[in-house]
């Protein structure tokens, strides 16, 4: 706790007095650009990752950033969606997932979810990238047992952008045009980010140096 106090007081002595004006602002009104669902990690630390000036990003965490499918239940992620679609008229939403997460390793080990029981529930949303990497080491990659993390955290974000879909408002906006979703991976150790791209059924790095647009997933969703 006494480093948490430190850290702001340092805070309110040297940062807040230069930044004074775009805190009074947005004391006001939030209007950020894009809402990123992004896993409870304590690595992941989105504004520092993208530099972003406060209220840019409209961010919600859960455990394996998961997105339950709509319907199911009313959830707090549904809510922070429809407010952030609605409300917020963010224009993106990014799923974002990361590298050795760690409910992806518990995904690949139920067994070890026993004593966990409100996580095993939850990882039940992140059931069709279990199945799917499993049906994978059984298939005719030799490779894929080894990779089998990567391929985890892949199909995770894949599934749920396919939730994400399911959620009435973002259906209409996706095919309104006034909304794209898009599913990254970032790597914590090399920081790099990537990105899935719908048409090719892949995950690419993100050059900053190349355009980002093809791999936009609203079209496809509107399709």
């Amino acid at each position: 706790m006494e480093s948490l106090i430190e850290g702001f007081n340092h805070f309110q002595q040297s940062v807040f007095p230069a930044q004074r004006a775009a805190y009074e602002r947005a004391a006001k009104a939030q209007t950020p650009h894009t809402m990123i669902i992004t896993c409870s990690d304590s690595r992941i630390l989105l504004e520092r990752i993208f530099c972003c000036e406060l209220g840019e990003l409209f961010v919600y965490r859960n455990v394996g950033n998961i997105v339950p499918p709509y319907g199911q239940q009313v959830t707090g992620e549904a809510a922070a969606i429809e407010y952030a679609v609605s409300a917020l008229k963010v224009r993106h939403i990014v799923i974002c997932g990361h590298s050795d997460c760690g409910a992806m390793k518990a995904l690949a080990h139920p067994h070890e979810l026993e004593d966990k029981p409100s996580t095993a529930a939850w990882l039940k949303h992140a059931e069709t990238a279990r199945h799917i990497v499993a049906h994978r080491k059984h298939g005719a990659d030799p490779n894929a047992q080894s990779h089998e993390l990567s391929h985890l955290i892949e199909e995770n974000v894949m599934a749920q952008l396919d939730h994400l879909r399911t959620m009435p408002i973002v259906a209409a906006r996706l095919v309104s045009g006034d909304l794209q979703i898009h599913g990254w991976i970032y790597d914590i150790a090399k920081a790099e980010l990537r990105s899935f791209d719908p048409a090719a059924r892949m995950f690419s790095l993100i050059e900053p140096s190349q355009p980002y647009g093809p791999r936009r997933e609203g079209a496809l969703a509107a399709s």
